[in-house]
């Protein structure tokens, strides 16, 4: 059911011209064909998932940071409380 509403979700972002960049388990050619960019995590319980994926999630994030010329060691708008004791 939210594999059918995902694939769904990436038509209607192709369909507007937009770039998905997937995380996929490896073999999945439904999600690779329908995306510009897919980064592979293998397969595994559907537990372990979020570990999995959360850990090339924040390398992109970082990646996309610096490329963009953000400063990633002094994120802007935190909150005081956070970064301060």
């Amino acid at each position: 059911m939210a594999y059918d509403k995902m694939v769904s979700q990436i038509e209607q972002v192709k369909a507007r011209n937009g770039i998905v960049i997937a995380i996929a388990t490896e073999g999945d050619d439904a999600i690779a064909d329908k995306s510009d960019h897919v980064i592979w995590v293998p397969e595994a319980p559907a537990m372990l998932y979020p570990v999995l994926t959360a850990i090339p999630l924040q390398l992109l994030a970082y990646h996309l940071a610096v490329r963009r010329g953000c400063d990633v060691d002094q994120p802007r708008n935190l909150a005081k409380s956070v970064t301060v004791e």
